[in-house]
Order: structure tokens, then sequence, then C-alpha cells
């Protein structure tokens, strides 16, 4: 059935999703709700009428009837008489709104290729890792790079390797466990010094 003017909405709906077109991030916090996500994930699956995504959601229909008149009011969901639809551009388009993170920092490249610098945008947000990479290839360009960090020659005692690690990520255990078993770091007698990896030239 169509979307109808309603009276009033549900106890703890926030009228101003009614008004005009949402920005990205009021995108996000509409979604940020069980049925809201519901409705949408079956909108996602297919097109449908009102009483086949209140089926397919799992929530009553006056309820799908609300989160539906919020979605065409702004401009998400389009509705061509019979069935509700996502304009898939529109969902683009607030995707490409969204704020983006801040790129790794400049320092973070040097002393890499251009190829191992792509790799460690994906991995770094400013000066911090924001995660240890799972696949093995693109772990080994940021402990190659982490390894950058130590002089060789010199031996670091324990406290010193974790602090240095520690300005790009908490996990600092694992950072130096990681650099010892894939021998860019080595230790002994509870001091660590560099194994492998490049010397940057200056």
């Amino acid at each position: 059935m169509p979307l109808t003017p309603r009276g009033g909405v549900a106890p703890g709906d926030d009228l101003r999703y009614l008004c005009a077109a949402m920005d990205p991030l009021e995108v996000l916090r509409f979604l940020l709700d069980p049925a809201r996500l519901a409705v949408v994930g079956a909108l996602a699956s297919a097109p449908d009428d009102t009483d086949g995504l209140a089926w397919r959601s799992g929530r009553p229909p006056d309820e799908v009837v609300r989160i539906l008149g919020v979605l065409v009011q702004s401009g998400l969901v389009t509705h061509d008489g019979k069935r509700y639809h996502l304009d898939v551009e529109a969902w683009r388009a607030v995707a490409r709104e969204l704020p983006q993170a801040a790129p790794a920092s400049p320092r973070v490249a040097f002393g890499m290729t251009g190829e191992e610098s792509q790799v460690l945008g994906r991995f770094f947000r400013g000066d911090r890792l924001v995660e240890i990479p799972a696949q093995r290839a693109k772990r080994l360009v940021v402990l190659e790079r982490l390894a950058l960090e130590f002089e060789p020659g010199v031996r670091y005692a324990e406290a010193e390797v974790n602090e240095q690690l520690r300005r790009f990520h908490d996990d600092h255990a694992t950072l130096r466990r990681l650099l010892v078993d894939e021998g860019f770091l080595d230790r002994a007698a509870g001091e660590y010094w560099r194994a492998g990896g490049r010397v940057p030239v200056e």
C-alpha cells in the first residue's frame, strides 16, 4: 500500500527527521535503531509494498509507514505507485559526504616505496596505526615501516621498544612480538636490536 500522511509519530521518533533531507550523520543516527535497520535491510534486498516490508522485517505496518515516511522525505527511498525502492544513487551520495578519516601522516611514508605507502595509507590515520593487518603481505609492509624507528647497531631495552611502538598502536606487545617473529628485530638478555629491514637513505 502507498504511504499516506499520518497525524503523529510514535514515542521516541525524532521529529527533526521528518523535515528536510537528512545530512549524512543524521542518516547514520537514524539507522542506529534495530527496527529502522530491519526495514531498510528488507528494502535493500528487494523492493516491496508496506505489507511486504512489514512481513519481511518483522515490524508492525504502522511502524514501517513511519520509517518509510522519513526515508521518502529524505530522498533515500522512492515509491512507484506500487512498491518502495531504495534510491541507490542517493545512498551513494550520502556515503560520499560522510566525514573522511584523516589520511596517514607523510612521516609514515618516510623511507617507503609508493606502493608500500598506499598500503600504509589503509592502516594509518595520522601517525597512528588503526589496525594490524590480518594479511601477512600487508602486515610485513607495516612491520617494515615500524622497524625504521630502530637504529641499526643500537641495542634497546624492552621498555624503550614498547615506548617507540606505543606511539603507533596501544598493543605494543603484539607489534614487538611480530617484529621479532618476522625477523625485523632480534632479542637476547632483555635487549632488542634491528636484525632486518631496510636502512633509509637520508
